[in-house]
C-alpha cells in the first residue's frame, strides 16, 4: 500500500464521504479503533457504507430510522474478510470520535485516524481483519507520527463501548510496545 499526496491510500477501495472537515493543525498522532455493524450484530451488506455516505434508507430496517440523519464517517472500514474501504483522506478530519478526549486532550477527531472494524461487542473479530488492521497501522506509521492507539471506549468512556471486549489488545501491546495505549484491564 502506498500513499497519495492527499492522504488517500492506494490499494484500498475509495468511497469519499461528505462527512469530513479540515484538520485544525494538520496533525495525525492517534489511531482510534471502533466496531460497527448495521443492523446491529449483523454482518455483510452495504449498510455501513451507505451510513457513511448519508445514503442509509430509514425504511430498510427499524434501527436505521433512528440513525439515518446522523452525519458520521471514518477514515477506514475493515470488513470481516479483510477488505478495506477508505471514506476520508487521512490529511482530513473524519467525523468518527464525537465528544472525546485522549490523555486530557479533547476533540480527538482533530488529530486522529478512525478505523472501523465490521463487528460488535458480542463477537470476536476475524483473523483477516486483524491482518488488515496491522497493515493499516504500519502504513499509517510510515506517513504520520502516530504516538498512540486507543479504542472508542477509551476516548469516550461511558458513552461508547467499542471496539468491545473481544478486541485483541494483548496483540496490540505486543506489536506496538513503543506507542501509548489504554491501560490494561484485569479480568
Amino acid at each position: 500500500m502506498e500513499w497519495r499526496a492527499d492522504g488517500w491510500l492506494e490499494g484500498v477501495t475509495w468511497r469519499p464521504s461528505p462527512n469530513f472537515g479540515e484538520r485544525p493543525a494538520g496533525e495525525v498522532s492517534l489511531v482510534v479503533v471502533h466496531n460497527i455493524s448495521l443492523p446491529p450484530d449483523e454482518f455483510g451488506g452495504d449498510w455501513v457504507e451507505a451510513f457513511f455516505l448519508n445514503r442509509l434508507d430509514p425504511q430498510a430496517h427499524p434501527y436505521f430510522a433512528t440513525i439515518a440523519d446522523v452525519r458520521v464517517s471514518a477514515h477506514f472500514y475493515v470488513r470481516r474478510d479483510g477488505r478495506i474501504t477508505q471514506f476520508v483522506g487521512c490529511d482530513q478530519r473524519a467525523w468518527h470520535a464525537g465528544n472525546s478526549q485522549w490523555c486530557e486532550r479533547g476533540n480527538c477527531n482533530d488529530y486522529s485516524v478512525g478505523i472501523e472494524l465490521e463487528g460488535s461487542d458480542t463477537q470476536p473479530f476475524a483473523v483477516a481483519q486483524y491482518v488488515a488492521l496491522w497493515g493499516l497501522i504500519d502504513v499509517l506509521r510510515q506517513r504520520y507520527p502516530i504516538a498512540a492507539i486507543a479504542g472508542h471506549s477509551d476516548i469516550a468512556p461511558g458513552r461508547k463501548t467499542d471496539p468491545g471486549p473481544h478486541f485483541d489488545w494483548t496483540e496490540v501491546r505486543r506489536r506496538y510496545p513503543d506507542l501509548d495505549l489504554p491501560p490494561e484491564v484485569s479480568a
